[in-house]
């Protein structure tokens, strides 16, 4: 597969295609809000992991995800467990520390909901997060889920602000599988609750420390697309060296530039402090590598080798439809 054929096929794939219909929900959400999407009293804009409003000497975080009906019916267990888990993720992306989770589920039966529910049970005491409440439905046709977290942060880590200069790095742990046939990268089922939630303290670390203020968790758009994510929302481009993404031996690039992965995230980091924070993610086994360079060019370029390819262009063509460049 040549490079532009790879790209081609990501800008088709069901995880870009999901984040890219956001747009049409922020600006549906902006014309009904009376200052539009940017002035709702949050610390951030729309378009990041969380919801960050400020309270007292830090921030209170919010934020729901809910899961792809298929994904539920042909593995409750294991969406149970993902429920907890990515939404402990976008806590953590923003630099917070999770607390507790609420459960919306509908299903049809006591017997549908107890395997999602057996699977979130599980995640909630590996990470050490507690659900404390929810909504069940279980005279429902159908299996959904949708699970939402509150954190706190003392110092946040946005989309809103990469740098041009910076370099994007990707920290992700490679100790898993995928779950088949789905591109869900498994590196947390079976892992010791102690090295699970000693890992989800590294980004409240970086960003406590000021050693970065820019970073995102490697969603169902995988690799490049969390990298548009976090580019659009910061009104940048970048130029990234698809060579040097740590991955898995043996997995195809194209699969695993689509992974979901149970850890893996983007950060935008000042040169200055890259060599830092490479130290930390990888004193706790996690890979973490640069690479690419923000720039202000607002177009993503991908290269491989000698081969060169723009992926999005945000001048022409919006991602997820995010207010550039927003302050807090």
């Amino acid at each position: 597969m040549t490079l532009a054929e790879l790209v081609a096929d990501l800008r088709e794939s069901r995880g870009f295609r999901h984040k890219n219909d956001i747009a049409g929900v922020v600006e549906s959400l902006a014309r009904g809000l009376p200052n539009g999407a940017r002035d709702m009293g949050q610390a951030v804009a729309l378009g990041d992991d969380c919801a960050a409003i400020p309270d007292g000497d830090g921030y209170l975080l919010f934020a729901i995800e809910g899961m792809v009906g298929d994904f539920v019916r042909a593995m409750p267990w294991f969406a149970g467990y993902s429920s907890v888990m990515v939404n402990v993720s976008d806590i953590c992306a923003m630099g917070g520390r999770p607390v507790a989770v609420v459960d919306a589920l509908w299903s049809d039966g006591i017997a549908g909901a107890t395997e999602v529910l057996a699977g979130m049970a599980a995640a909630s005491s590996a990470y050490g997060v507690p659900i404390v409440g929810g909504h069940t439905n279980t005279r429902s046709d159908g299996a959904q889920l949708a699970v939402a977290i509150v954190g706190r942060a003392r110092r946040l880590l946005s989309s809103f602000d990469a740098r041009p200069g910076d370099r994007l790095m990707m920290a992700v742990d490679l100790r898993g599988a995928f779950e088949e046939p789905y591109p869900f990268w498994n590196a947390s089922v079976g892992a010791s609750p102690e090295r699970l939630r000693g890992d989800i303290g590294l980004l409240p670390l970086v960003a406590e420390s000021g050693l970065c203020d820019a970073a995102k968790d490697i969603s169902m758009a995988g690799t490049l697309g969390t990298a548009l994510m976090l580019l659009e929302c910061s009104n940048a481009g970048a130029r990234i060296d698809l060579e040097r993404v740590p991955s898995p031996p043996g997995v195809a690039l194209a699969r695993w530039l689509s992974a979901f992965p149970s850890f893996g995230y983007l950060l935008s980091v000042r040169e200055s402090c890259v060599d830092r924070v490479k130290a930390l993610f990888e004193a706790r086994e996690i890979a973490c590598e640069t690479i690419g360079v923000v720039d202000a060019s607002r177009e993503v370029v991908v290269q491989r080798g000698d081969e060169r390819a723009l992926l999005w262009d945000f001048s022409r063509e919006a991602f997820i439809g995010a207010s550039p460049g927003a302050s807090r």
